[in-house]
This record gives structure tokens, C-alpha cells and sequence, in this order.
């Protein structure tokens, strides 16, 4: 089983895990104008890039969730900022060459009898391709069946700024 650009890494984590999963931060916000803004600006002029994002919003309160391409770091900025936030760990996947990539990974998922519990589109492409973070109620068994089915696993390494890292 190959997983991204970091194969030959050992992907022990200090969470204890024994997998290559992307960390997402969800942070709880007051429902006004301009918290969004307030949060992504204290990105800024740190060489981190937002990935993915995904808001829900409520009446009195907006959950974001963000996926950084540097989480440590970044999960050092949120927390600095007083921000609450939940972390949790989510599964990304390239959607490959075809008609209906999206049909060929939630069919592995379904064959496995894996749920989906959130997904969202990355907003960069780490290997020029499409690319989902998808949250399941089993991570291992999905990376497990969809790296089985030949779908090429996204990591942690794949989403450093390249670039950002040359400043």
C-alpha cells in the first residue's frame, strides 16, 4: 500500500496513530459578520494556506472547519487565538481520470459498509488532480479499502506549501 508523496515514511503520530490521515481543525464561531474574515486573517504572513473549508451555520453560532496545509503550526495559531476547536482526523483521496470519480470512491465505501460523515472538495491539488477530504466512521478501513481499490491516498506531506517554504 503506497500513501502520497511520503511512502517511505513512517507514519506514526504523536496521537498515536498508525496512519497517514489529514487533521482537520473545526472551530466554533459567533454567528456575525466578519468572524470568518477574523479567523482567516490570522493566517496571514505565516506561510500557511487554507486547503479545505466547510461552514455550518446555525442561529446563533457557525462551525468551520479548516484544513491547513501545516496543521501543526496551525493548530498553534488557532489555540493562541482562543479560538475552541475539535480536531479530528479525516481521509483524502484523489478522485481519479473518468466520468463520475466521485461515484467510484463512495461505491469502494458502500462495498466496505463505510459511512461518510462530511466531505468537501480540496482547494489545492497536491499532484495536479481533484482531490475530497472525507470524514468515515472507520479511517483505517477506508484508507485500507480505497488504496486497495487503486485510489492514490492523500497525506499531511502532500499539503505543504511547496512554494510558501522557499519565503
Amino acid at each position: 500500500m503506497s500513501f502520497g508523496a511520503n511512502s517511505g515514511t513512517d507514519f506514526k503520530t504523536m496521537r498515536g496513530r498508525d496512519f497517514p490521515a489529514i487533521r482537520q481543525f473545526t472551530v466554533f464561531l459567533e454567528n456575525r459578520v466578519g468572524q470568518l474574515l477574523e479567523v482567516v486573517k490570522r493566517f496571514e504572513g505565516t506561510g500557511i494556506r487554507i486547503v479545505a473549508l466547510s461552514i455550518s451555520d446555525a442561529a446563533e453560532c457557525a462551525f468551520v472547519r479548516f484544513v491547513v496545509s501545516d496543521p501543526d503550526r496551525g493548530r498553534d495559531i488557532l489555540e493562541r487565538s482562543g479560538l475552541t476547536i475539535i480536531e479530528s482526523d479525516l481521509v483524502g483521496v484523489e478522485l481519479p481520470d473518468g466520468p463520475q470519480p466521485l461515484l467510484r470512491v463512495c461505491t469502494a465505501l458502500l462495498q466496505a459498509e463505510l459511512n461518510i460523515i462530511q466531505a468537501y472538495p480540496l482547494l489545492s491539488r497536491p499532484h495536479g488532480e481533484p482531490a475530497v477530504a472525507l470524514m468515515v466512521d472507520n479511517i483505517e478501513s477506508a484508507q485500507e479499502t480505497l488504496a486497495g481499490k487503486g485510489f492514490r491516498m492523500l497525506t499531511e506531506g502532500d499539503l505543504i506549501d511547496r512554494e510558501g517554504l522557499q519565503d
